[in-house]
């Protein structure tokens, strides 16, 4: 190999590091931007705070960076939001079109957008609810008739005929009944989030109860961690400690917001350490890896003992738990079986993990995946294994398009890479 291939790979590979393991700026080859939740953010106006341009005032966008996000990023197709392995729309892409398009109708811009994403959804809402009217998520279910309300009153001409009608009709049946059996803080049904996670989709039911908002946000003045939710939060009690919340996002993502913040940074880049060790590009990030798991090693010794405050975030804890586990011992470390096996001396726990499949499939392949590390006499191990062995098993009968790790509707957003990074990751893996 001569001088100049061995100069360009070493460029490639400095241009990655830059991109994946700088802290300067929100990463977003691994948590992708929500359209969605970039959108709530561009409809915060100036808080009834008036600027004045020109000698003339006027009330404009607070967060006009999320707004261009929308103006620049919409597909060619007409759609915000997700595509799948094949850039065609997901579900998820009627909810964001719908927000997008509801955003840039409130500053009156973007006239051709509007039309593009008018088109798309005339065009695929009757496909895209045939696709998943089996079980259609549970989010979608209390958010699509929301926004479909929310486009008709500010003007948008959203038309539904026939099928897509009929369709539209049976999502709004299903949100009824959700909003008739479950409370809107109620953490025992069996969901990653109580109704209130879903704020900006009840905005007039909490006109009268600010209180009832201020409750329940977190210390960090955010509700559920959620952008969209908060964004509502903020525009229905004015609160200081929402707006906080909003503008930290907006500095540390200036180019589109994702679907929760903040993200857990260490889970970040410990799913992208698994991704580089499954495309056998390890040797080039060595020295990387060995920064990211001595500091998660000491973070797990200092933290042995931490209790989980919260059963809705056991998902995400014990998906970070095994994949932790699995890259340390890879590694050499002396992690104990501990560190992985808590869940299961736990009758709660379990039963818990058990009654909701859908929720930690993908967890459980992550702690079986685990266990192939196990040394002999694990006898804790050796219990965890088959738990998740007969999960795995049990969860293969069950079809159900709502896996929510990390709030997310399936493990594809926990470890998505965009093509770009994988067209320079296989570029790399050429030379070497």
């Amino acid at each position: 190999m001569d001088s100049s291939s061995i100069s360009s790979i070493e460029s490639l590979v400095n241009e990655i590091k830059k991109e994946m393991f700088s802290n300067q700026e929100f990463n977003t080859f691994l948590t992708p931007i929500s359209a969605y939740d970039t959108a709530w953010l561009a409809m915060i106006s100036y808080n009834n705070q008036e600027k004045a341009i020109n000698g003339h005032s006027f009330s404009g966008p607070m967060f006009e960076s999320c707004l261009n996000w929308i103006l620049n990023n919409q597909n060619e197709q007409g759609f915000w939001g997700e595509s799948n392995g094949e850039n065609l729309p997901t579900i998820s892409s009627l909810t964001a079109t719908l927000a997008c398009m509801i955003a840039l109708k409130k500053w009156n811009v973007g006239e051709t957008n509007i039309k593009k994403g008018l088109k798309f959804i005339h065009a695929n809402t009757e496909i895209l609810l045939k696709e998943n009217s089996q079980q259609f998520p549970r989010w979608f279910t209390i958010v699509f008739p929301a926004m479909v309300q929310l486009a008709k009153s500010v003007g948008l001409e959203t038309i539904f005929v026939n099928g897509s009608e009929r369709l539209l009709s049976d999502v709004v049946m299903k949100r009824k009944v959700i909003l008739e059996s479950e409370k809107l803080m109620d953490m025992t049904a069996g969901h990653d989030q109580p109704l209130l996670a879903y704020l900006e989709s009840f905005p007039n039911y909490f006109v009268d109860q600010k209180d009832q908002i201020l409750k329940h946000l977190s210390e960090d003045g955010s509700l559920f961690q959620s952008p969209s939710a908060t964004a509502q939060a903020f525009m229905s009690t004015g609160n200081q400690k929402c707006l906080e919340y909003l503008m930290s996002i907006v500095h540390k993502c200036p180019n589109g917001v994702p679907s929760r913040f903040p993200v857990d940074e260490e889970l970040i880049n410990l799913c992208m350490i698994d991704h580089i060790q499954r495309m056998g590009l390890a040797n080039h990030f060595n020295k990387e890896i060995e920064q990211i798991l001595g500091q998660v090693y000491e973070n797990q010794m200092n933290n042995q003992n931490e209790y989980l405050s919260e059963i809705s975030t056991l998902p995400e804890r014990l998906f970070k738990d095994s994949l932790a586990f699995r890259l340390l011992r890879l590694q050499g470390y002396k992690i104990n079986q501990g560190s992985v096996c808590w869940f299961v001396r736990q009758p709660q726990m379990r039963a818990y993990i058990e009654k909701n499949q859908e929720r930690f499939t993908c967890v459980m392949y992550n702690v079986y995946r685990a266990t192939d590390l196990m040394f002999n006499g694990e006898t804790e191990m050796e219990k965890v294994r088959s738990f998740a062995r007969n999960f795995l098993e049990s969860s293969m009968k069950v079809v159900n398009n709502e896996d929510n790790l990390l709030l997310l509707p399936s493990l594809q957003k926990v470890v998505y890479i965009n093509f770009t990074f994988l067209l320079l990751m296989r570029k790399i893996h050429s030379f070497s």
